[in-house]
């Protein structure tokens, strides 16, 4: 699950990667008695992440450290809940330190808190040798966040349910990604309220799984999908000038990622992405060129 351990003055302490993820395909099915709604997502990795650092301490407390002064360092951090979690449900005395080297951006779409939880789950396995399994992990993962599940994995994968519902996938055909997230944050319980789901055009994910295990790019390509996405491009302009920059700049495939704002596009060529990611740079702030990976990818 590419973790290390060590040893350092009889403390224990292991790092973690918590990649971003990407949808590659978001469907809404229907809306829940429990006010969740139904949900069928294809998603995967990229190679953009925020590096975890757990430290156990004497004091049996949680305590969040991160330079970025957009991460709580309190119960609104997904890593301390995951943490707190943990600790109550196997009744754990110990405390811990969670330093967060934050990459990905926040409020994208990009699942960088739930990867900090899932990555909090993972490393605390290992760090009080706990001995639970993936399933078990995502299982209370679930407990924390509608995307932790998937984290957990830290795959490619089809969710069902409100996400929690985990099929790992193979991992997709390998290609660039270019990431581009505008000056601003979208509240994900926001876009699922403003969503019409009788005037959805629903994405085939049955093709996407299947381009997937295929081995198939271009089917990837055609077809990618997310109901989301005229939601927020209907409220926030500014993506969908990114996103039209990114067609225009020859991408093979664009789309929002998530209830956005990030909107990534994929290639196969490495020039292009950066054709694209110059396209971008006058525009936008915060742009990667990234790899996609879709596999367990270990700590460097």
């Amino acid at each position: 699950m590419g973790i290390s351990l060590k040893k350092v003055n009889v403390k224990m302490y292991v790092l973690e990667k918590a990649p971003a993820k990407i949808n590659l395909s978001l469907d809404v099915l229907f809306k829940r008695p429990d006010h969740y709604h139904e949900v069928e997502m294809v998603m995967t990795t990229v190679d953009l992440a925020d590096r975890i650092e757990l430290v156990e301490i004497k004091e049996d407390q949680i305590i969040i450290e991160s330079e970025n002064r957009f991460v709580p360092n309190d119960e609104r951090n997904l890593a301390y809940r995951a943490a707190s979690l943990i600790k109550h449900k196997l009744k754990i005395n110990q405390g811990v330190k969670i330093s967060i080297e934050k990459n990905i951006p926040v409020a994208a779409g990009l699942a960088g808190g739930s990867s900090d939880a899932a990555a909090t789950l993972r490393g605390l396995n290992r760090l009080w040798s706990l001995a639970l399994t993936t399933e078990e992990l995502a299982e209370l993962g679930a407990k924390i966040g509608s995307d932790v599940s998937f984290c957990v994995y830290n795959s490619t994968a089809l969710a069902k349910g409100r996400g929690e519902c985990i099929t790992e996938l193979p991992a997709p055909p390998s290609c660039w990604v270019v990431l581009a997230k505008p000056q601003m944050g979208v509240s994900t319980q926001h876009i699922y309220q403003k969503l019409m789901l009788e005037k959805i055009n629903h994405p085939n994910t049955t093709a996407m799984v299947e381009a997937i295990k295929q081995g198939d790019y271009k089917q990837m390509c055609q077809n990618i999908g997310n109901v989301l996405e005229s939601v927020t491009l209907g409220i926030h302009p500014e993506v969908n000038q990114i996103k039209r920059l990114m067609e225009q700049s020859g991408a093979d495939a664009v789309l929002m990622s998530g209830s956005g704002p990030t909107v990534f596009s994929m290639v196969k060529q490495e020039s292009k992405a950066y054709r694209i990611y110059n396209s971008l740079r006058g525009f936008c702030n915060e742009v990667y060129v990234v790899r996609m990976l879709g596999y367990h990818q270990a700590l460097d």
